[in-house]
C-alpha cells in the first residue's frame, strides 16, 4: 500500500487529491502510524514517511531550493491519528523548514480521511506572526488553490526581501553563549554590537544563553536554535554573528540546521581590518 503512494500525483493546484487523502488515512490506519507525503509544486510525491503514532521526523529537504525570498517548493500532507489539528511541532517544522505549507489529515476510526488542518507562513507583518493556520474543514470540502496562495506570499516576501536589500547590506541577530557572570555577558555581547555596526551590519536583535554545558556541535543547545532560526525568518535576518570563537565543525554545523551565513567575533573583527 506504501509503494502505491509514490505512484500518486496530486492535481498542483490541491494540496492533496481525494483519492490520495484516502490511500494516505487507509495506509496510516493499517499500520498505526502517522504518514507523511512530500509533495512538490508539480504535484508529485518526491518522498513517503513514515513517523510513529504520535509524531514524524522529516528528512533532509536541502536538495529542494530555499532562498531568503521564497518558499521551500514542497509541502508536507501527513496523517494525525486523533482528530488534532496541527500541533507545535508540526508549525516549528513548518518555520524552520520553510515548506510550502504544513497539512494535518485527520484518520478517522474507519479509516477514511477525516478533517484537514493547514498552516503556512506569513511574510513580515508588524504583529511579527511566523505563521498562520486555516480552520480545518473536511478534506471533500476543501477549496483553496494552493498554487494561489504560495505565489501571493513569494510574492510578498520578494517585495519585503527588496526593500531590506535596499536598506542594508546585512542584517544579524548576535548570539552570545557563555558560562560567565550574567554582567560580563551583557558586556560582551554589547561590545559585539558596537563592533558589528562599525561593520555596517544592522543588528535586529540578540540572543543570550548561560548553558549548564555547552553544546559541542552547535555551541548553544537544540531548541535555542531552532528558536534562533524562527526569530532569524521573523526579522529578515541573514547573518548570524557569535560572540564566542567557533570551529570550523561547528560553523558548518550551525550553517547546515540554519541555512544562513555565520561567522564568530575573531571573523568580525578580521572583517572590519580587511575593510579599512
Amino acid at each position: 500500500m506504501l509503494e502505491r503512494l509514490f505512484r500518486r500525483r496530486v492535481p498542483p493546484q490541491d494540496v492533496i487529491s481525494p483519492e490520495a487523502a484516502r490511500a494516505l488515512t487507509e495506509a496510516s490506519a493499517d499500520i498505526g502510524r502517522q504518514v507523511g507525503l512530500i509533495i512538490d509544486r508539480s504535484g508529485n510525491v518526491r518522498d513517503v514517511i513514515i513517523g510513529t503514532d504520535r509524531d514524524i521526523l522529516i528528512p533532509n529537504l536541502s536538495e529542494y531550493r530555499l532562498g531568503a525570498r521564497r518558499l521551500r517548493g514542497v509541502r508536507l500532507v501527513h496523517t494525525h491519528l486523533k482528530d488534532q489539528p496541527l500541533n507545535q511541532e508540526d508549525l516549528t517544522d513548518l518555520a524552520m523548514l520553510r515548506l510550502d505549507i504544513m497539512a494535518a489529515l485527520h484518520v478517522r476510526s474507519d479509516g477514511l480521511p477525516g478533517s484537514i488542518s493547514i498552516g503556512h507562513l506569513l511574510p513580515q507583518n508588524p504583529l511579527e506572526k511566523m505563521y498562520a493556520v486555516l480552520p480545518p474543514v473536511p478534506v471533500h470540502d476543501l477549496d483553496l488553490d494552493i498554487l494561489d496562495l504560495i505565489t501571493g506570499l513569494e510574492r510578498e516576501m520578494e517585495r519585503t526581501a527588496a526593500a531590506i536589500e535596499v536598506a542594508k547590506k546585512d542584517r544579524a541577530i548576535l548570539v552570545s553563549v557563555s558560562r560567565k557572570n550574567r554582567q560580563e555577558q551583557e558586556e560582551s555581547i554589547a561590545e559585539l554590537k558596537e563592533l558589528a555596526r562599525s561593520d555596517g551590519i544592522h543588528v535586529l536583535d540578540a540572543v543570550v544563553q548561560r548553558p549548564q554545558e555547552l553544546n559541542r556541535k552547535y555551541l548553544l543547545g537544540e531548541g535555542k536554535l531552532k528558536e534562533l532560526v524562527i526569530r532569524s525568518q521573523q526579522l529578515g535576518a541573514d547573518l548570524i554573528v557569535f560572540d564566542q570563537n567557533l570551529s570550523p565543525a561547528q560553523i558548518r554545523s550551525i550553517g547546515d540546521v540554519t541555512e544562513m551565513r555565520v561567522i564568530d567575533r575573531t571573523q568580525l573583527i578580521l572583517d572590519i581590518f580587511a575593510r579599512r
